[in-house]
């Protein structure tokens, strides 16, 4: 290592760099009176594409909320994994979900959840997915209710069936998934005019929850985290036709998007510390009040709220 005239103490900076890492893990002290907390995950959502194609929706809450366009996921950046690191907070090294399919003799995540977190305190919790292996996420009591539709599962499939139960449930923290980008981004591309086309209804089935939050009379109390598993890259398949593809370190596969909106965040704000798919789970539990386990990788993204 060779160091600057100025760094000549090379303990004191390392002590300056631990110390500016702590306060920026010290979430605010109080968060603001929020009681709903909806995650919502754009499967294959490159945030370039993202940010660059006419999504009424998501825009209008970047806009009225806070964000980053460059925030990561965990490598391997595959579904289930990445999933999982985004609903316990912690790395595929702890939470142990390697595999990315639907596979009943695997059980379920043997670290805690978000769910099982929230039900400990007495929260309601529910999961409306695009796609069976996310069962893996369903321990034992955690999850009042998981609706995967069929036999459509696509954005608008996932809208509706939240829209029919939601009002009845209300839970506290509400995971939703739409499979759209990704189903169409491996068939044509990672920024294929039909990828474009599958964020737009993604956007309008957002619209559609929304709308229903709102319904129920709760806008006013909830937070919408909008965020991604991971990106894609495009690639040639054995035919010579480009497909997207993603799991490896590049940048296009590594980076998504952290969009946060609703009670107390700040409007038109754009986050600038690090934030990673483990944050996604303390930001909800933080919110929610919930206190955060020890082993948690993740850090409530406080900065992004009066």
């Amino acid at each position: 290592m060779i160091l600057g005239r100025n760094s000549q103490n090379p303990l004191r900076w390392l002590v300056i760099l631990l110390l500016t890492l702590g306060l920026q893990a010290v979430p605010a002290a109080k968060p603001p009176p929020v009681h709903y907390v909806f995650i919502v995950s754009f499967d294959q959502g490159n945030p370039a594409l993202l940010k660059r194609t006419d999504l009424p929706t998501i825009h209008q809450m970047v806009t009225e909320g806070a964000h980053t366009w460059e925030a990561y996921t965990i490598v391997p950046s595959i579904t289930l994994p990445s999933h999982t690191s985004m609903l316990t907070g912690v790395g595929i090294q702890k939470h142990q979900v390697t595999w990315n399919g639907y596979e009943p003799n695997q059980g379920t995540v043997s670290v805690p959840t978000i769910f099982s977190l929230a039900k400990a305190r007495g929260l309601k919790t529910a999961m409306f997915v695009a796609k069976e292996k996310f069962r893996h996420l369903d321990r034992p009591g955690s999850v009042d209710k998981f609706i995967w539709p069929q036999p459509e599962d696509d954005a608008r499939a996932v809208a509706q069936a939240f829209v029919a139960n939601f009002d009845q449930i209300k839970p506290n923290v509400c995971f939703i998934h739409f499979r759209d980008p990704d189903s169409v981004g491996h068939r044509t591309g990672a920024y294929s005019p039909e990828k474009i086309q599958a964020l737009k209804e993604c956007d309008q089935a957002l619209a559609m929850i929304r709308d229903a939050v709102k319904a129920a009379g709760v806008l006013d109390q909830s937070v919408f985290i909008l965020t991604a598993d991971h990106g894609s890259h495009d690639s040639q398949n054995k035919e010579g036709k480009t497909v997207g593809s993603h799991g490896s370190t590049a940048p296009e596969d590594v980076t998504i998007p952290w969009v946060i909106w609703g009670k107390g965040v700040k409007k038109n704000f754009t986050i600038t510390s690090a934030v990673s798919t483990y944050d996604t789970a303390a930001t909800a539990l933080w919110l929610l009040k919930v206190p955060l386990p020890e082993s948690l990788w993740g850090r409530p993204i406080a900065t992004a709220f009066k």
